[in-house]
């Protein structure tokens, strides 16, 4: 806290890696924690705003373990007890702790049933969380198959039926570098499946190849083998596609702009990482990165302001943003009236800490051009930067 107050913040996120994972440290010490975090909130003046899973969580099946018994305790001892946690404090609660075991993504049927019991546990937290007057509780969006949601549409989809279950909501973390995976899962061509037998039968490298299940691999390596005509085998794969929509993204999918645009304003927590668009790199934004990164601080702001309709209109004198937002999507829950911007810049095992702290210093610096004050309204904020940049 006294990090975060020193950099001119009030607000801070707590991961579960920072020494508050209720399945390592169980319940006495978590309780002694909480009392920790209110007086030094009260001495430092910096609030524990939300909570968030941390890579323990991250790194395993979780929420989607093949067995009930992982499910379940994930669920009451993990997810449950950290909306005990942020209830304590205030808080609201952002997580993402589960994966799909790869025998049953190739499995269609195995697949959906999987993604039917992780909506009712996700159902049953949004319950839970809006029973303890959690300000919000959200799922975090991932890149690749194994996580989902990874596409915009999955994503709505499953904030609709999570809804639709619970009757509470459960909301969505957008992360600025979360949609750099989905480049490498798109459905290929023709051309492009021609190109990859031809390179295989020349012996040549061939890596990134995606064509969604293990079986329509097996195809490729046969007629790379000369066991199958290559027209022949080109057809049998893309009807083998046809039955794995799930395992596919658009290039939709892999833009900041259209993740804002579409989902921000289902968005209660949007971390911000800069980024070149290749991967999660989880860069600050300082000078350096900020030359080579694709994150804007006001191009965010006006996706989130198409997010929630609001109306620009041309002045003589300057550009204005009109409120308010319409109405959500159907099926959605309602919009969010508070979004909080959540820096999420790593430091490496390795790194030099005191280098670390100078580019958060800058990453600050640079975002408050943007959020001049925290509780600002976007028409508002979008003003200023309007006036600013006009």
């Amino acid at each position: 806290m006294s990090v975060v107050q020193s950099l001119g913040l009030q607000l801070v996120e707590a991961s579960a890696d920072t020494e508050c994972d209720p399945l390592y440290m169980g319940p006495d010490y978590m309780r002694d924690w909480i009392d920790d975090v209110k007086r030094n909130s009260e001495h430092f003046g910096v609030r524990v705003v939300n909570l968030y899973s941390g890579h323990g969580t991250y790194s395993t099946l979780g929420l989607a373990h093949t067995d009930r018994r992982v499910r379940e305790r994930f669920r009451e001892q993990w997810v449950k007890a950290q909306v005990d946690v942020a209830a304590a404090l205030g808080a609201g609660l952002g997580f993402f702790a589960h994966a799909i075991n790869d025998g049953v993504l190739q499995r269609p049927a195995e697949y959906g049933e999987a993604i039917a019991t992780l909506e009712g546990d996700l159902a049953e937290v949004a319950r839970y969380a809006q029973n303890r007057e959690l300000p919000a509780v959200s799922l975090e969006q991932m890149y690749s198959p194994h996580q989902p949601p990874w596409t915009i549409d999955g994503a709505t989809s499953l904030l609709q039926r999570v809804f639709a279950l619970g009757k509470a909501p459960l909301y969505l973390t957008i992360d600025l570098g979360h949609m750099n995976g989905q480049q490498y899962f798109q459905r290929p061509s023709e051309e492009m499946i021609l190109q990859w037998i031809a390179s295989r039968q020349a012996g040549k490298p061939c890596k990134g190849i995606w064509l969604g299940p293990a079986s329509a691999r097996s195809i490729i390596d046969r007629a790379a083998a000369g066991e199958l005509d290559i027209h022949e085998a080109v057809s049998r794969i893309e009807a083998c596609m046809e039955d794995y929509e799930y395992l596919f993204a658009s290039s939709r999918d892999g833009s900041v702009h259209e993740w804002l645009s579409a989902l921000g304003c289902y968005s209660p927590i949007i971390h911000l990482q800069q980024s070149d668009g290749k991967g999660s790199p989880h860069w600050p934004f300082s000078s350096e990165y900020n030359e080579k990164g694709i994150i804007k601080g006001e191009a965010v702001l006006l996706d989130l302001a198409h997010a929630y309709q609001l109306q620009m209109t041309d002045e003589p004198t300057e550009r204005r943003i009109t409120t308010d937002a319409t109405d959500p999507i159907e099926g959605l829950p309602p919009f969010c009236d508070q979004i909080i911007f959540t820096l999420e810049p790593f430091i490496g095992t390795s790194g030099n800490v005191y280098d670390s702290l100078e580019e958060l210093s800058e990453s600050v610096a640079y975002w408050r051009e943007f959020i001049p004050y925290d509780g600002i309204r976007l028409s508002e904020a979008l003003n200023s930067s309007a006036r600013r940049t006009s």
